[in-house]
């Protein structure tokens, strides 16, 4: 019986030729990421039951992003930093990316692809959720609570149960209409929140290989959104293409044998697929855009992990060219480098930022933004009875800001063409 992609990293990491599902073994970690929420108590963890000679395990191998609650004047928040700031400092750091210097990247989970962390047949452990976001690169990426950080911060190892294998295949070429985000979101329609529990989703098939790196990691982003332990996507030339322009850093691409045992699998024919949303309040709760079209909206949101990145502000851009939203739209770059990409990247000779910005769009900082609500000064962050239409990937009550607000999910597309009228509204009669 052969092995699947997921598999073969993991019997990897632990030295062994093969693993199954449902056993357990330790894992040698190749790369630890924290930030300012969870990196402070993570230290703390880590300093108690290492004592006062604590060692990092490996500094190179740490990476630190403050990223979450970092434009704001909350003290609470900022003294989070302080402590990030601090332990950099105290244990020589160079993998510490710090606000307010050139250094800052935002938002950790496409910084750690934009500044070569993510390597094909690598094991990314991060102190974040969506920390499977890196496994768009072929390789294995989850989160972990605090404790678990603390112990791979001292050890560089950690005991994990190896998941079974669910396979989604996307057939036929992907229309001008859908993006990845319609993907995902069609999958979580189709097998709910607790779909994926500890299991590893692999994406598969013609319109997935035709996707840009960015589009892919949208894919793999949102498995946590299903339950999924990781979210993973073979390596091809795409994939190493983007890594060698980053980093010449060492690597090895695993693909999925032809007999793996899968627990499911599920394929799709992409043209037959339309746009979709995730209606109020989970990200399962799947509708047709043409179901919810009309919704009256008081904002758009474009940004986050999930639709923050170049690509997502590509879609919007070319609907938003010479136009003007009837609503208060905000647009949130996910990393420095996209914010810059912005500015150089032009559609008719304008660049993408001037589109959003002659379109009447407000336009934050890099960062996680109002994606997860955030203190009361963060900016996008909804208030009591906003109808949002956003490119985040959690739509449960408060995760935006306010728990009396609703928020739908969807695409760049489907969020930009809603914010030139002002109601939900489907790309396809905008493109």
């Amino acid at each position: 019986m052969g092995m699947t992609i997921t598999e073969k990293i993991l019997a990897n990491a632990s030295g062994r030729d093969r693993v199954s599902p449902g056993e357990n073994i330790w894992l040698n970690v190749d790369v630890l990421m924290t930030h300012d929420v969870c990196g402070p108590p993570t230290i703390q963890i880590w300093k108690n039951e290492f004592g006062k000679e604590a060692k990092v395990w490996d500094k190179n191998k740490l990476v630190i992003f403050p990223d979450h609650y970092i434009f704001t004047a909350d003290k609470y928040a900022n003294r989070n930093v302080e402590i990030l700031r601090q332990f950099a400092a105290d244990y020589d750091l160079p993998n510490y990316y710090d606000v307010g210097t050139p250094r800052y990247k935002g938002v950790c989970h496409i910084a750690l692809a934009e500044e070569g962390y993510n390597l094909p047949g690598k094991v990314l452990f991060g102190t974040d959720s969506h920390t499977c976001t890196s496994g768009a690169f072929g390789m294995f990426s989850t989160g972990v609570g605090n404790t678990d950080a603390a112990f791979i911060l001292g050890t560089g190892k950690i005991w994990e149960k190896v998941p079974e294998s669910m396979k989604f295949t996307f057939n036929g070429k992907l229309p001008e209409y859908l993006t990845a985000k319609d993907l995902i979101l069609q999958i979580l329609g189709d097998i709910t929140t607790d779909g994926a529990t500890y299991r590893a989703m692999e994406f598969d098939g013609e319109a997935v290989f035709d996707l840009e790196m960015y589009e892919r990691m949208t894919l793999t982003n949102m498995a946590i959104e299903c339950g999924g332990m990781n979210g993973i996507i073979e390596a091809d030339a795409k994939t190493e293409a983007f890594v060698k322009e980053r980093t010449n850093a060492p690597y090895e691409i695993y693909r999925s044998d032809e007999d793996a045992k899968y627990q499911s699998k599920y394929v799709y024919d992409v043209t037959k697929l339309e746009p979709v949303v995730a209606k109020p309040h989970s990200p399962d709760n799947r509708g047709t855009v043409r179901s919810v079209e009309g919704t009256k909206l008081t904002k758009c949101y474009i940004g986050s992990c999930t639709g923050g990145k170049i690509t997502d502000f590509r879609f919007a851009a070319k609907l938003l060219l010479g136009k003007e939203v009837k609503v208060p739209t905000f647009i949130v770059p996910g990393s420095t480098a996209v914010a810059k990409q912005m500015e150089e990247e032009t559609i008719n000779g304008i660049s993408l930022k001037e589109i959003f910005k002659n379109a009447g769009c407000e336009i934050g900082e890099s960062s996680c933004a109002a994606c997860l609500g955030g203190p009361s000064d963060t900016f996008g962050r909804s208030v009591d009875k906003d109808v949002v239409i956003s490119t985040t990937n959690r739509n449960f009550p408060g995760r935006m800001g306010s728990k009396k607000s609703e928020v739908y999910l969807a695409s760049p597309l489907t969020v930009a063409s809603s914010a030139l009228t002002g109601v939900i509204t489907d790309p396809r009669d905008v493109l």
